[in-house]
């Protein structure tokens, strides 16, 4: 199983906004936001690993600008760093006009994806990421520190024994 770039897996997906997929307010559901960002984060995990992957856990998904109808959203996912089954996905969304014009991030989210075997759809091996930018690298160690936030929060590890959490609350 060879090594892995960020870009190997990246993955891009373009929505139009229609009245479907919106709230009597006219903005896009949430909940509708959220399926969209699943599905492009799963093909991410897919692409990297090379298998059917599985939702394992969302950690954060932000709605922090309303996205309205007519609206042009972009979601961009990127694999953030693989564990030994298990990869964190980072999506972006970002909305535009028809014509492209007055484009902003609205949206992010971190998802984490575990990877099946074909034979008996049981967890396996992912392959290593390997980061190239400042920006990969950064999002890269950050998910260590996510992960024991997520293990903690579902009671799969003691908080004493988050070493990455306790080590960035000794640096300030």
């Amino acid at each position: 199983m060879k090594d892995k770039l960020v870009s190997e897996s990246r993955t891009i997906m373009t929505e139009l906004i229609m009245p479907n997929d919106t709230n009597p307010l006219g903005n896009m559901m949430g909940g509708n936001l959220m399926r969209l960002m699943d599905i492009g984060a799963g093909i991410c995990a897919g692409k990297h690993s090379e298998a059917h992957v599985v939702t394992a856990s969302v950690d954060h998904v932000s709605f922090q600008v309303p996205i309205p109808m007519g609206s042009v959203i972009t979601l961009t996912s990127t694999v953030t760093r693989a564990f030994n089954t298990s990869m964190e996905v980072y999506t972006e969304v970002h909305v535009a006009d028809i014509t492209g014009a007055n484009t902003r991030k609205s949206n992010h989210s971190y998802m984490t994806f575990v990877a099946l075997n074909e034979k008996d759809k049981k967890p396996c091996k992912v392959p290593v990421l390997r980061p190239v930018s400042a920006e990969e690298q950064k999002l890269f160690e950050g998910a260590v520190r996510r992960r024991e936030l997520r293990l903690i929060l579902s009671g799969r590890i003691e908080p004493k024994d988050a070493i990455e959490m306790k080590n960035l609350f000794r640096e300030t």
